[in-house]
């Protein structure tokens, strides 16, 4: 596997105030990791420093052999491939589905027909805007978005956030579906641990901003006692 992205010892908050600390974290092409934690673990917070949008107090972040600079530049991270898709799905709600596919590559030629492949929904609302769409096509557009955009790292941050267990059950597949077919690295925050490890192969756990645990999906979801305790911040994790 190509590492794409490669954490060290990482302090990152805001006004220099550590949010994460001494967090090391890897993301290679082609794999799905999973970044969990209960909410203020600093899972957010986390990939915003990794878009370039954060401040690195210490440590670093090297996105395929390049340093993420300490203070924010956002516009040079992602012309190295890194597509970030936030919590509020980042659409441009005034323009029309087809509109939002079309700006979401800077360069070359677009090809919508990538994003319904994946959506095929989306080939029905091409003319719509983005703020008349139910909340499951506004997540479908802006996976179609981060498709279009052609990543070679893409992280997701809280997809199911504000959906039915049947759309974003449907959704979460797609995320492999990516990493496979593209040979992308996917970061993927998510508030549904199962669902999340069973698409990923690794996992991360965040308690307080502290590293919790970490491991393959399988032996985070093998061990549920250490995985409960530390998603919900549980300081002690004996019986």
């Amino acid at each position: 596997m190509t590492n794409l992205l490669e954490i060290e010892k990482l302090h990152t908050g805001y006004d220099g105030v550590a949010v994460v600390r001494d967090l090391d974290l890897t993301v290679n092409a082609g794999e799905v990791v999973a970044l969990l934690g209960p909410n203020g673990a600093g899972k957010t917070t986390t990939l915003t420093t990794i878009s370039g949008m954060g401040d690195i107090i210490s440590g670093s972040v090297t996105i395929m052999g390049r340093p993420v600079p300490r203070l924010r530049h956002a516009h040079r991270v992602a012309r190295w491939g890194v597509t970030h898709v936030p919590e509020n799905r980042g659409i441009l709600f005034q323009l029309t589905v087809r509109e939002n596919l079309e700006m979401a590559k800077t360069k070359g030629k677009v090809d919508i027909d990538r994003a319904v492949e994946y959506f095929p929904a989306l080939g029905s609302l091409m003319h719509r805007r983005g703020g008349l769409l139910s909340g499951g096509e506004q997540q479908m557009l802006a996976l179609g978005r981060a498709i279009v955009a052609e990543p070679k790292l893409l992280m997701v941050d809280e997809m199911s956030l504000g959906l039915a267990p049947v759309i974003y059950e449907e959704l979460m597949p797609v995320v492999r579906r990516i990493a496979d077919e593209t040979n992308a690295g996917v970061l993927l925050v998510e508030q549904h641990v199962d669902l999340a490890l069973e698409v990923a192969d690794r996992g991360y756990v965040l308690s307080h901003g502290d590293l919790a645990m970490h491991g393959t999906a399988s032996e985070l979801l093998a061990d549920r006692h250490l995985l409960d305790a530390s998603y919900l911040g549980v300081e002690s994790l004996d019986d």
